[in-house]
């Protein structure tokens, strides 16, 4: 090869290189936001504030909506980064975490703790300023224990996972906060259908990914005999109070429909739980995380359409 070719190949792999370094970067960043959980996160925050809209008979807001997800949204990103500076050394120790931008150290950890940090005080700053005290108040105290109370009690006591459903259900109430200034017993129903669903959801990721997880030291699954009798406890308990708190709702139009959908809804994700206790295979929890993550939206779509009275 010639050394102009030689020169010339080398040029054009040195601009891939950085284009492509910079890519990285920002996908990076991006990762440590845990967008995935987001998703869900933005569609719990936006059930919550339109049902309370509807409810209190107030003209729906866009600009309101708006303000809203982009506060939760900016909270929820840094609390997903700020999770991932406190973890960094044990996700390190997990095939499923080890690629994290923190963990695999392809970011420096002060720039990921200051990017949590800005991310969090914008977050939490932009809903007392646009939204109001109380939505921020929620946002805060979601990030505090998240981050305080349940990511140090996972390598602590297989009941973190109780701990963790608190913070976790708290995007309902965060939007209803956003749109009437106020919580209730409708607000309260939203918030216990999304703490008791967490815990299928997180028992299949727990199964599919136990031996990573004993690797790193979480204790999110006891160890010995009582580990399947903990699993069972933790899946089908919380799946049939889930199914029964969903009917407790009210609906304010077509009531037959919501009903039988509710109840099909609620059957397919407790077959799927009971295939996962009695199998308590990796096959079985896949099947299972994919049903709660499907149940999920459709759940709260018939809330936010069925249950609301703005006609």
């Amino acid at each position: 090869m010639s050394d102009r070719c030689a020169l010339t190949k080398f040029s054009s792999t040195a601009v891939q290189e950085r284009h492509f370094g910079g890519s990285t970067l920002l996908s990076d960043y991006w990762a440590l936001t845990k967008p995935e959980v987001n998703f869900l996160i933005l569609i719990t925050t936006f059930v919550g504030f339109y049902v309370a809209s509807a409810n209190q008979g107030r003209p729906f807001s866009l600009a309101g909506l708006f303000n809203t997800l982009l506060g939760t949204l900016l909270v929820a990103s840094g609390t997903g980064t700020l999770n991932q500076y406190l973890e960094r050394t044990f996700d390190a120790q997990m095939r499923r975490t080890a690629r994290r931008p923190a963990a695999a150290g392809r970011l420096n950890p002060t720039a990921v703790l200051a990017f949590g940090i800005a991310l969090a005080v914008a977050g939490t700053m932009y809903l007392a300023a646009v939204v109001n005290p109380l939505a921020s108040a929620l946002a805060i105290l979601t990030l505090l224990t998240y981050l305080f109370v349940y990511t140090p009690l996972k390598r602590e006591t297989p009941w973190c996972v109780l701990i963790g459903a608190f913070p976790g259900a708290m995007p309902p109430l965060i939007g209803w906060a956003a749109a009437s200034g106020r919580l209730n017993n409708e607000a309260g129903i939203l918030y216990a259908m999304l703490f008791f669903w967490q815990f299928p959801h997180f028992m299949a990721i727990a199964w599919m990914y136990r031996e990573d997880y004993d690797r790193a030291g979480y204790l999110v699954l006891p160890k010995g005999n009582v580990r399947v009798p903990f699993v069972i406890l933790q899946t089908l308990l919380p799946l049939l109070a889930l199914v029964a708190i969903s009917i407790t709702q009210s609906p304010t139009r077509h009531a037959a429909t919501f009903y039988c959908a509710m109840a099909l809804l609620g059957t397919g994700f407790a077959y799927f739980g009971w295939e996962f206790v009695f199998e308590r295979s990796r096959v079985a929890a896949r099947r299972l995380l994919t049903a709660s993550i499907v149940y999920l939206p459709l759940l709260y779509g018939l809330s936010a359409t069925l249950c609301n009275r703005s006609r």
